[in-house]
């Protein structure tokens, strides 16, 4: 049985931190705080791992396990994509990247280079947008205590039709 928790953590690990502040590094510095994110999670640092770390943080913000392969084959074709979807995993399991589960599509991963923050998805297009709101964080602590809960971590999924789509699919006038 698979003993992973089902929701990322609202932590932000040290050297994901890390990461995150030297995000302007020299080439020779990521490399170093690369290999420091792969050691600190117990794993040998191999060219794979650093290939994969370089694409997770050098492309865009929410990207699936099929998208990091594609990316990473084009410079290292030897590596599967069993390895990219471990590796994500791995770090996911490490609170190095959040695993966003949208309405059963597929995992999409980032970096957790900040505090924890919300998406809102395109159900027409896919199109990803992350906010923040107080509002929203203290309901969600007030409903936990009001059922007898102490809210530890939590995720939530909204949905909806992004402007762009709204013009171009004008199906529903209920959308516009």
């Amino acid at each position: 049985m698979d003993s992973r928790p089902t929701r990322p953590s609202n932590r932000v690990s040290p050297a994901s931190a890390l990461v995150a502040k030297n995000a302007a590094a020299k080439p020779k510095q990521d490399a170093a705080i690369y290999k420091k994110v792969i050691r600190d999670i117990g794993l040998k640092v191999t060219q794979q791992r650093l290939t994969i770390l370089e694409q997770i943080l050098g492309g865009r913000k929410h990207v699936t396990a099929q998208e990091v392969f594609e990316l990473v084959v084009e410079r290292s074709p030897e590596i599967g994509f069993a390895t990219v979807y471990r590796f994500l995993r791995t770090l996911s399991d490490h609170g190095y990247v959040s695993e966003v589960r949208m309405r059963g599509l597929p995992a999409r991963y980032e970096w957790k280079s900040k505090e924890h923050h919300d998406h809102i998805t395109c159900v027409e297009c896919g199109k990803i947008a992350e906010f923040e709101s107080e509002q929203i964080e203290k309901l969600q602590i007030e409903v936990a205590e009001k059922l007898g809960f102490k809210l530890t971590d939590h995720i939530l999924e909204l949905y909806g039709t992004c402007s762009q789509c709204r013009i171009r699919i004008p199906r529903d006038p209920d959308l516009l």
